[in-house]
């Protein structure tokens, strides 16, 4: 394997773990926003 094929290697490599990283975050977001949803808008005005 000369140079060149280990640098598309890393680079390859470095793509898939971003968009493993935007995957997750986007999942959180919509796991987030599909909770506050199906709480409701009175989840903030309960009292402590």
């Amino acid at each position: 394997m000369d140079d060149r094929d280990q640098n598309e290697w890393q680079r390859r490599r470095k793509m898939r773990s971003i968009g493993i990283a935007v995957a997750l975050g986007a999942l959180v977001v919509i796991f987030y926003i599909a909770t506050i949803v199906h709480l409701g808008s009175n989840v903030m005005n309960r009292p402590l």
